[in-house]
């Protein structure tokens, strides 16, 4: 089958599935504290997201990563991976994950023999009572212990921080020494501006830019040309060996070069992260048996993708979108 390129000549080769909008947490930047989920029956079943993921495989996606969501919370994951897990090596190159690290520990090993190798831990602080307040759950200690039984099963891992201008941002060259202390790269997150939460995201928003320049004064930064499929630019940190990830969706706009597309739990297809435009794959998922209607779905979804995304820091105080991170997919 043909490879899906978009209408501005861009390649898709990345898929981001959502199996699940539900979280064990309530991090203050992606949700309120008494969120409405999806009702059970609007989910896409997991056979359902296999055939999707088999799907998009068959034209060229070549890494899927789940999320949620939390993707650990939704019952019977680890089915699904086994069942995706037979494309490794037959066009798929890698299953990855991206979690809260709360229900890590009881899942490491799993995912490991699940085919994952690459797991991207959330940890917005090592401060127990700021961890607290930016999650609204005191889940830090679960977090840790998941983080060492990833390593411990083999996991390579990777931490990812959303700066917060009130919360955190003193704390983020401990977060950068504690995680190339241990050996894990670690990316830095500007806030995005993706549905209505609790808080005016304008007073959290941190530049990163910003961020790069206080850093330089007291450490060396030296651009590499590594990519992980993500939209991260990479910097080496001279004094502590490690890799230093930005994603700078407001400061630097990232879309020239992206290759990705998300999966929702309800089977919506988003062409972008930071804009609405979007396609229903569940009904001809429903409809038919056959791949053909399917495949056809799929490609006028990517003939819709924008050049690039909604997010501008002068708006930010409203969301881009009306969807919520967790219902999109990270």
């Amino acid at each position: 089958m043909k490879p899906l390129i978009d209408p501005f000549g861009r390649a898709i080769t990345y898929l981001r599935v959502s199996v699940t909008d539900r979280c064990d947490l309530r991090c203050i930047y992606c949700m309120t504290e008494r969120m409405r989920f999806v009702p059970r029956p609007e989910l896409l079943t997991l056979e359902e997201l296999a055939r999707l993921c088999a799907a998009f495989v068959q034209r060229g996606v070549r890494r899927l990563r789940f999320t949620g969501g939390e993707p650990l919370v939704r019952r019977g994951f680890l089915d699904l991976l086994h069942e995706v897990k037979r494309h490794l090596g037959a066009g798929l190159d890698e299953i990855t994950l991206t979690t809260n690290g709360v229900q890590l520990a009881e899942f490491a090993e799993p995912l490991y023999h699940a085919g994952v190798r690459r797991v991207n831990v959330s940890i917005d602080s090592l401060d127990r009572d700021t961890f607290k307040r930016i999650a609204r759950r005191d889940r830090l200690a679960q977090v840790l212990e998941g983080v060492d039984a990833a390593e411990r099963a083999g996991l390579k891992i990777k931490i990812n921080t959303v700066a917060l201008k009130h919360d955190n941002a003193h704390e983020i060259p401990d977060l950068v020494k504690w995680a190339h202390g241990r050996g894990f790269d670690i990316t830095l997150i500007e806030t995005m501006p993706l549905g209505e939460i609790d808080e005016d995201r304008t007073d959290q928003f941190l530049s990163l830019a910003r961020v790069r320049e206080d850093m330089q004064s007291y450490w060396t930064l030296r651009d590499i040309p590594d990519r992980t499929g993500g939209p991260a630019r990479y910097v080496r940190v001279e004094e502590t060996g490690g890799r230093l990830g930005f994603i700078t969706p407001l400061t630097h706009n990232f879309c020239e070069g992206c290759s990705r597309v998300r999966l929702t739990c309800t089977g919506r297809l988003y062409l972008c992260l930071g804009h609405e435009t979007s396609a229903d794959l569940r009904a001809p998922l429903r409809a038919s048996a056959e791949d053909a209607p399917l495949q056809e779905a799929i490609d006028a979804a990517i003939a819709l993708r924008p050049k690039g995304h909604d997010f501008v820091i002068e708006r930010l105080s409203q969301p881009a979108t009306e969807r919520h991170m967790s219902a999109t997919g990270g």
